[in-house]
């Protein structure tokens, strides 16, 4: 479908409003940098961001103190979630941090990136340990959707843990859904299996949540909100007057927020929504394979240089599957995931 094209009217307003902001921040600038020059803002100090409203954010200093809100300068864009700062506070006639400047960025040691409405890759969360990808005993997971979800993972770069939930609703022994996990962990994925139904049933999760920042992703309808309400009990301040129904707060924030988790020590959690589900259009066939591990040591081996790993002859992934090297299900998922991309 075409876009709509925008009259002489809607095009004058829309660079009206645009050259507006643009001023108001220039404004503001100008007078962070005033206050600076004469000292109204106290020593630079280390912080993390812990949510973004456009230029302005929230800032955890690291000396455990509350959250502050803070200004961004004009000469630092693409601030997220997660992202590690030096800021600076202004303090009121009896001490207390009232507001703040952020001065500079630290180097990120990881980003997540979701594609925005034109495709294009925006940064979302940064400094992230794991991405945890959930999926439950129902609905039943699809093994081809799992591989999905760790396609995407390996291709950010952040390390995927696999995380069963609803693990009460198992058959004796596990059935068909043990099997498959194995399958995954001798491949060197963590597993790890929950449930909100018993009270030691997050024992497992907490101890890989402690001393990491992570976030959950997954298909709806696993559990993922559930899972999250058990380690954010406090529902009102982590997302506000949320709806069951849409999961959707009513806060003015539409970016990710990060979060201590009380019940493991050193843990947080960067979540929101919007980020919680993944996908594989912004990726393209070479990201793809190289997303599935096990194929990683036979890459650059086949007879041509170009093969498709089809049906050429001397295929270096073909002839691992004949050897057992390479799962044949794990395979077959590979060529279905291109063909959805093709």
């Amino acid at each position: 479908m075409s876009k709509r094209k925008l009259s002489r009217q809607q095009r004058w307003r829309v660079e009206k409003i645009q050259a507006e902001r643009a001023e108001r921040a220039a404004r503001k600038d100008e007078q962070d940098s005033e206050k600076l020059a004469a000292g109204d803002y106290g020593p630079e100090r280390p912080g993390r961001v812990v949510a973004h409203f456009g230029r302005t954010l929230e800032v955890r200093p690291d000396d455990d103190g509350g959250a502050v809100r803070c200004h961004l300068r004009a000469n630092l864009e693409g601030l997220v979630t997660g992202d590690r700062v030096v800021w600076r506070g202004r303090e009121d006639a009896e001490g207390r941090t009232v507001e703040g400047v952020v001065v500079a960025r630290g180097e990120r040691e990881s980003v997540l990136e979701r594609p925005d409405a034109r495709g294009q890759l925006k940064p979302v969360a940064a400094n992230i340990d794991q991405l945890l990808i959930v999926f439950a005993v129902e609905p039943e997971p699809h093994p081809n959707l799992i591989d999905r979800y760790l396609v995407a993972a390996e291709a950010t770069g952040i390390p995927p843990v696999l995380v069963l939930n609803k693990v009460d609703l198992l058959p004796e022994g596990g059935g068909e859904l043990r099997v498959l996990l194995e399958r995954y962990a001798a491949l060197g994925y963590p597993v790890v299996a929950t449930t909100t139904e018993r009270e030691d049933g997050l024992s497992a999760l907490l101890a890989r949540l402690a001393g990491r920042t992570s976030v959950f992703v997954g298909q709806s309808g696993v559990g993922k909100s559930s899972l999250i309400d058990r380690l954010l009990p406090d529902e009102e301040l982590r997302i506000g007057a949320l709806s069951k129904e849409s999961r959707k707060g009513t806060h003015t924030t539409t970016t990710a927020r990060l979060y201590r988790l009380p019940e493991a020590e050193g843990a947080e959690l960067i979540d929101s929504p919007g980020i919680r589900e993944f996908g594989l259009t912004h990726l393209d066939e070479r990201q793809v394979t190289e997303g599935f591990i096990e194929f990683r040591p036979h890459l650059g081996h086949c007879r041509f240089r170009d093969c498709r790993h089809r049906h050429e002859p001397g295929c270096a992934l073909l002839e691992a599957v004949e050897r057992g090297e390479i799962h044949p299900e794990r395979f077959a998922s590979y060529r279905r995931i291109l063909d959805s991309l093709a």
